[in-house]
């Protein structure tokens, strides 16, 4: 299945209650074929304008679109868009089947289907049993199964990880990749920044209702690389040898030297060209939680303090 194009895209969207703005003039694109992350502290706006891409709550102003049309406009929805908002929006009475089925008739969807998607995301073995005994990681797996029952080209999944255990997470981390490797367009908002890191290709950042940043996962750890910590027991010749050959060299506050734009191999050789002794070359690449923290850093609501 492969997309083309802008497949979720808002423009100007925007939401408040009262006088409260829940998301201010947001535009954002998520494309095909990569896995978008869709991060942004508590209250940021994420659900909602998940929310609104899916119809379930109207903009104040702005428009957003799934392949050109409102999500409302979709004949058949299930087949082009597939979500997972909320894992616990399920009726407790009904055997997970019988949930899926119900969901399957509204789009012409066949038992057939339903079987293959339980059997995918693990429940086969609970079919019969009623939702009401799930854990939350059941319910997420079964959520994901109702997201996947039309074979949607667009995905989208809200903090889908929440109550799986660690071969559950590496499972969504998989079914994301695939997803997206197949050409689908898939968006994912979470807060585990780890994950992110190992799953995403691309990052929408928001904050109190706006776009932070709209980046890859490579660009923004670039963006906070902390260089390279370099040890050796003439420092100040180091220094003055990598200076020379392009680097920016600043006193590390462990005593060694912090190094940027050189590589560990051009560092390296030019302490070698120079005859000086090298006790440690370690590169210091920031973490996603890190570069997060700090772009965030302005829009976090509730902020503990340190002990």
């Amino acid at each position: 299945m492969r997309q083309r194009g802008r497949v979720i895209e808002t423009t100007r969207l925007t939401k408040r209650y009262g006088s409260t703005s829940a998301v201010e003039s947001l535009s954002i694109q998520v494309n095909p074929g990569c896995v978008t992350g869709f991060l942004g502290p508590n209250g940021a706006g994420k659900s909602t304008t998940m929310r609104m891409v899916l119809c379930l709550a109207a903009p104040t102003s702005g428009e957003a679109l799934v392949q050109g049309r409102r999500y409302d406009q979709l004949r058949f929805p299930m087949h082009e868009v597939g979500a997972l908002l909320d894992a616990n929006a399920v009726h407790g009475g009904r055997t997970a089947f019988d949930h899926l089925r119900c969901l399957a008739r509204t789009n012409g969807i066949g038992d057939s289907r339903v079987v293959s998607v339980m059997e995918q995301v693990g429940l086969a073995g609970v079919a019969k049993r009623r939702i009401g005994g799930f854990s939350l990681g059941m319910r997420q797996r079964l959520g994901i199964a109702a997201a996947l029952l039309g074979d949607p080209g667009v995905l989208m999944f809200d903090e889908p990880v929440n109550g799986l255990d660690p071969d559950g997470v590496r499972w969504i981390r998989g079914l994301a990749r695939s997803l997206a490797a197949e050409g689908r367009t898939v968006l994912i908002s979470s807060h585990l920044m780890s994950e992110m890191e190992q799953t995403a290709d691309r990052l929408l950042i928001i904050g109190r209702g706006r776009l932070i940043s709209d980046t890859t996962v490579r660009d923004l750890l670039r963006q906070f690389d902390r260089g390279v910590l370099v040890r050796s027991p003439r420092p100040a010749e180091l220094a003055v040898a990598l200076t020379a050959a392009g680097a920016t060299v600043d006193r590390d506050p462990s005593g060694g030297l912090s190094v940027k734009a050189l590589t560990v191999a051009e560092i390296g050789d030019t302490a070698a060209t120079h005859g000086i002794a090298v006790h440690e070359v370690t590169p210091r690449t920031a973490s996603l939680e890190d570069a997060y923290m700090a772009l965030t850093a302005d829009s976090v609501d509730y902020r503990a303090s340190d002990q």
